[in-house]
């Protein structure tokens, strides 16, 4: 497969995200000074991915004073859906991704937040209806005082691709 010529597969991700009436937005542009993914061998590296839509931020703040957890989790799987774009962008097809390997996810959150993993879990579990079994990943889910932009949530992303 190359990346000018990707083949689609009838039961593969492209179909998953379609049959889930998903639609990919275009794959935001970096805000500062790095790229949006690289690759190395099978491996893509995307860079991490705050919840912008539309060119704006859904929302800013720290959970759960700030940004209520619900909000939170669509955060995280619009920095999901922003990840898959750069993917997109860089490979293609998502049907060229082979697994995603990890989400490293980091949520603003105000002390005594705990419930970071289930923030993140709103990504993770786009991935597997996304890739199914080839979308079950290792993670990490992280507090932080602060993210860029004030950013509630923000995602980076590392899959195996053909």
């Amino acid at each position: 497969m190359t990346e000018h010529n990707p083949i689609r597969r009838p039961d593969g991700p492209e179909a998953r995200l379609a049959a889930l009436g998903v639609k990919l937005p275009d794959a935001p542009k970096p805000v500062a000074a790095y790229v949006p993914a690289v690759r190395t061998g099978n491996l893509l590296f995307v860079s991490g991915q705050i919840p912008m839509r539309e060119g704006r931020l859904i929302t800013q703040g720290r959970v759960p004073g700030e940004v209520s957890q619900e909000t939170a989790r669509e955060c995280a799987r619009q920095c999901a859906l922003n990840g898959l774009a750069v993917v997109r962008a860089a490979v293609g097809t998502l049907d060229a991704v082979k697994r995603v390997v990890r989400l490293g996810v980091f949520v603003a959150s105000e002390p005594g937040f705990h419930a970071q993993p289930q923030v993140a879990n709103a990504a993770s579990e786009l991935m597997e209806q996304i890739f199914g079994e080839a979308g079950r990943h290792a993670r990490a889910a992280v507090g932080s005082i602060d993210l860029p932009l004030g950013a509630p949530v923000e995602i980076e992303f590392l899959f195996e691709v053909e």
